[in-house]
């Protein structure tokens, strides 16, 4: 499939939302962004999925390893060997923490061992402080991978369209979610329980479904302001995104916005695409190196919080606040510069690297796997 800058311009807009809600900024921006900035994600990576795979599994579910579990593995052991000197350098300490209160503690040999056993086997055991967004690794390599299996049971045991099976999938994805609300039934083989990575195949089939009638949906004003009118009572009324702690409410909402906020993102990005110059560059670039900024961007934001820290006068040892200084945050603008440095500082980071360092070394393909469309 031909490159498709538009959906690169939509992970580029998602990438840039995802930094902004974890920099804290006022309550209504934060729930407009979380009600949707997650199920983008997936369904722009279901967009690309092919048929061609439910005869060749084989192939999907290698490059989904390499593209996804790789770089999780590589980077997690990463973060797992600097976690002890990022006490020794001030970036963590014992005293403050998240926003609930939690802290992070040095790791001594057994717990070393242990978050490296679980990062190997379930991809979990990773440093929630440094890497806190890595959980997204391993939320979309089960849910294509599911996606895949269950689609292909479909397709293969049944005579529906290749649409009206997709559309069976994420029904007995929905039915699943429902039934987990409901009872507060847990996948115990997956950390968490597997909430968020049953909604993944949700709105990766999602993505499948609207590639597959994109010519009739079109880009259509009217339907997009109906869907930004949708996502703005989203955030009033505080509807929840992808998390953790799902409630029964949820199976009416999430749906809702995550594909409204889909189309509204579809929508604008086909318009700064066909406008071209140096906004959609930008954007494209960002969106075609993502796995640079989830990784990343957290340390990033520690530039800021240092300057906050400078700014107010605070206690130093704030820089080690998770995931940025909660002081006054919802009063000033440190969250536009925190946006702006967990964006920008691991992007140009690699784009001297790409262009001094390592001239000669193939680009690093972004989080979405380009050979799996």
């Amino acid at each position: 499939m031909p490159k498709n800058t538009v959906i690169s311009i939509c992970k580029g807009i998602a990438i840039i939302l995802m930094v902004m809600g974890h920099a804290e900024p006022p309550d209504l921006i934060s729930n407009f962004i979380y009600i949707f900035h997650m199920p983008l994600f997936f369904i722009t990576a279901g967009y690309f999925f092919n048929r061609k795979y439910l005869k060749d599994p084989w192939t999907f579910c290698v490059k989904r390893f390499k593209g996804l579990y790789i770089p999780f593995l590589k980077w997690s052991i990463v973060f797992l060997l600097l976690h002890n000197l990022w006490f020794e350098v001030g970036l963590l300490n014992e005293q403050f923490g998240n926003w609930e209160g939690g802290v992070t503690h040095p790791y001594d040999v057994k717990t070393f061992f242990h978050r490296l056993f679980l990062i190997v086997t379930s991809m979990s055991g990773y440093d929630e402080f440094m890497a806190g967004a890595f959980w997204f690794f391993r939320g979309l390599l089960i849910a294509s991978i599911m996606f895949l299996i269950l689609y292909k049971i479909v397709d293969s045991t049944t005579k529906l369209s290749p649409a009206i099976g997709v559309a069976a999938v994420c029904l007995i994805a929905f039915g699943f979610n429902a039934y987990r609300l409901g009872f507060g039934f847990k996948i115990t083989t997956i950390p968490n329980g597997g909430l968020r990575e049953v909604w993944g195949m949700f709105f990766f089939g999602l993505g499948f479904l609207y590639r597959y009638y994109e010519s009739k949906i079109g880009n259509r004003w009217w339907l997009t302001a109906i869907c930004l009118g949708v996502m703005c009572i989203g955030a009033w009324n505080h509807w929840c995104g992808m998390n953790n702690n799902g409630q029964l409410r949820d199976l009416a909402t999430l749906p809702l916005t995550g594909v409204a906020g889909f189309i509204v993102t579809k929508h604008f990005s086909t318009l700064i695409d066909a406008a071209g110059g140096l906004i959609a560059k930008l954007l494209t670039y960002i969106g075609n190196n993502t796995l640079f900024v989830f990784i990343f961007h957290i340390i990033s934001m520690k530039t800021v919080s240092l300057l906050k820290i400078w700014w107010y006068g605070l206690d130093p040892g704030q820089v080690g606040c998770h995931i940025v200084i909660h002081y006054n945050n919802h009063e000033d603008l440190f969250w536009l510069l925190y946006t702006v440095a967990g964006t920008a500082i691991p992007l140009t980071v690699l784009w001297l690297w790409r262009r001094h360092a390592a001239p000669r070394v193939p680009k690093i393909k972004g989080l979405f796997i380009k050979g799996a469309v």
